[in-house]
């Protein structure tokens, strides 16, 4: 399926903890930058025809009163954790304007996880304003959403599969330090890619600035986005002046437009 013009905005570019982080006064966390501000990470992907978002974090709500986000017709899951999850009960302001369920799309892991943790939209008595949600279970085989084209790609945080996500030509993966050749040759001819980088530091999980930079340069994609950054990563601007040309960190509100 041909892929339609595409329209991608951060919802949010911070790791767990978002930045700045509760308690801290950095100077990461004290910056009068907007651009040193960052959500919990998360993209709103929108075609003429279709809007879906990749995650509801805690922020979920905020996000989408920040960008103005009136109509919503799936949520597209990378994996259980909390920071991606947590968010999704405020998917009820959707159903009530929309009259319909909400199709979710999530791996057979983070399946269960929502099962579990949104248990009483699931229950055999309804009331009103339950979250309303029709759950899809995917694995690497590609999908469709409206009329976006959607190709999973299986990733590695630690030991935890993740899915990241290739819309057309721009790929999306967060939460990872592993990515294998197989997986990698899915991301091959992309335009654009997006990947997690979480400080400077080795990190067990996530891969690290100098770790996602060859990431991207491996896979020959020729325009790289950093999201999920923590406020060990240093100042927007001070990070952005060590970077190659085609690689650069992402911001919340930031605007990638796909034709």
């Amino acid at each position: 399926m041909t892929c339609p013009p595409l329209t991608i905005t951060f919802l949010g570019t911070g790791t767990s903890s978002g930045v700045p982080m509760i308690g801290c006064d950095c100077e990461v966390c004290t910056s009068p930058d907007k651009k040193d501000n960052r959500l919990r990470s998360s993209i709103l992907v929108q075609s003429p025809n279709t809007t879906l978002v990749v995650d509801t974090g805690p922020d979920f709500r905020y996000q989408m009163l920040r960008q103005k986000v009136k109509h919503l017709d799936a949520v597209l899951f990378t994996h259980p954790h909390k920071d991606h999850l947590a968010g999704l009960d405020d998917i009820r302001a959707f159903n009530f304007f929309t009259k319909r369920p909400i199709d979710i799309y999530a791996d057979s892991l983070t399946e269960e996880a929502v099962r579990r943790d949104f248990y009483y939209a699931f229950t055999d008595t309804k009331y009103p304003g339950l979250p309303q949600l029709n759950l899809h279970t995917i694995n690497l085989d590609p999908f469709t959403v409206g009329d976006i084209p959607v190709q999973p790609i299986l990733v590695w945080h630690l030991k935890m599969p993740v899915m990241g996500f290739r819309f057309g030509d721009f790929t999306y993966i967060t939460d990872a330090n592993h990515i294998e050749e197989t997986e990698r040759a899915r991301i091959r001819g992309s335009k654009v890619m997006v990947l997690n980088a979480l400080r400077h530091q080795k990190h067990i999980s996530h891969f690290s600035l100098e770790e996602a930079i060859a990431v991207i340069n491996a896979v020959e994609v020729p325009q790289g986005w950093l999201t999920h950054l923590s406020h060990q990563m240093g100042t927007h601007a001070a990070t952005s002046a060590l970077l190659p040309p085609h690689i650069h960190l992402a911001w919340d509100g930031l605007v990638v437009e796909m034709e």
